[in-house]
């Protein structure tokens, strides 16, 4: 399945019997029955189901469910609500070349939790990461709001990027969501968890 790769540590977590022998280059002999067992096993290895989990960057073992990828169609909030899907819809936006949205709808949420004695440092970060005119991961807004949003950056307050993330949030809404929801990469991946559900 295109677009997931796991280390070699979190294979072996995956499952620590037999099941990822092929995974791991330990190629043996069986009968031509025995090759479907041996795909399913290599598959286990490969894709993240509902026995296995994935790791997040919380360093937590989340197991990703077919119910919890079935939530992220019904809105882009639960989507952005799950770390796993953060993870997955990122994966997305970098196969179209718009991470920066995401980057930036995280960096936003970071922000608001950030200490007052921090905002001028974190806000002064991300307005040259996203949002000046020449900025490496410039977001995608007017003129007349990166002008306000430099403003507000100049003075930070917990709410100097709010207006800069709706737009942003909306322009995923109604454009990036709707392409995710139908690619291969969400498709296969909530195929893959509803045939380990029903075996």
């Amino acid at each position: 399945m295109p677009g997931f790769f796991f280390s070699h540590n979190n294979m072996t977590e995956l499952n620590g019997k037999e099941d990822c022998k092929l995974a791991k280059g330990k190629v043996h002999k069986k009968k031509q029955k025995a090759l479907g067992a041996d795909l399913k096993s290599y598959l286990k290895c490969m894709v993240p189901h509902i026995e296995s989990g994935i790791k997040t960057s919380s360093s937590k073992n989340v197991v990703l469910s077919a119910e919890e990828v079935i939530q992220w169609s019904q809105s882009l909030e639960k989507l952005l609500a799950s770390q796993s899907g953060q993870g997955v819809f990122r994966e997305f936006l970098k196969s179209e070349f718009s991470e920066e949205n995401i980057e930036f709808w995280l960096a936003c949420e970071d922000y608001k939790k950030t200490k007052s004695d921090h905002l001028h440092g974190k806000a002064e970060r991300i307005y040259e990461e996203f949002v000046q005119s020449d900025a490496i991961k410039q977001i995608n807004i007017d003129y007349q709001m990166r002008e306000a949003t430099a403003k507000k950056a100049q003075d930070p307050t917990h709410t100097s990027f709010d207006e800069a993330q709706k737009t942003v949030y909306i322009l995923m809404e109604r454009d990036s969501y709707p392409r995710f929801l139908k690619s291969k990469s969400y498709l296969n991946l909530l195929n893959q968890l509803q045939t380990n559900t029903s075996k």
